[in-house]
């Protein structure tokens, strides 16, 4: 069963004020999903999107929300059947406002954030992918696809 996104308060205060711009920001070093090389990930996981940046390429995927909502016994945990990220990472809960971690997996479709302090799960959905301008030539990489190439 999914549900709707619900509307989070956004209030900015001394508490969430890390939360204005990131929610999550950090590295993964891994094989990329476009060149096959091992290379950094970005991985920024804003409230209003998420994207994964290879350092080596800049193919971004780029990631739209679906859902927020507490977890109950993790059915919003869904990978699917590619490989998987699954990290530990530090950041301030929207819903709880504690400063922990947070389990975080991305997988070729989904992007998934849960407070591990009171379960409170964002899920994104893949939306896009791009290739960012080459500044060695100043011309793109690739063109803009709505459609995951995963391997």
């Amino acid at each position: 069963m999914m549900y709707p996104l619900r509307q989070v308060n956004d209030t900015p205060d001394a508490q969430h004020s890390s939360m204005s711009d990131r929610f999550i920001s950090t590295n993964y070093h891994t094989d990329c999903y476009h060149c096959r090389q091992l290379a950094d990930q970005h991985i920024h996981v804003m409230p209003n999107r998420a994207d994964v940046t290879c350092e080596n390429c800049n193919a971004t995927r780029v990631f739209v929300p679906l859902l927020e909502d507490v977890d109950e016994a993790g059915m919003f945990a869904n990978p699917g059947r590619w490989p998987v990220w699954s990290l530990a990472v530090p950041a301030t809960c929207r819903n709880c406002g504690v400063d922990g971690l947070h389990d975080l997996t991305v997988s070729c479709r989904n992007i998934t954030v849960r407070c591990r302090n009171c379960r409170f799960t964002h899920v994104y959905r893949f939306n896009l992918e791009y290739m960012a301008e080459d500044t060695s030539g100043g011309k793109t990489a690739g063109v803009v696809s709505g459609h995951a190439t995963c391997p």
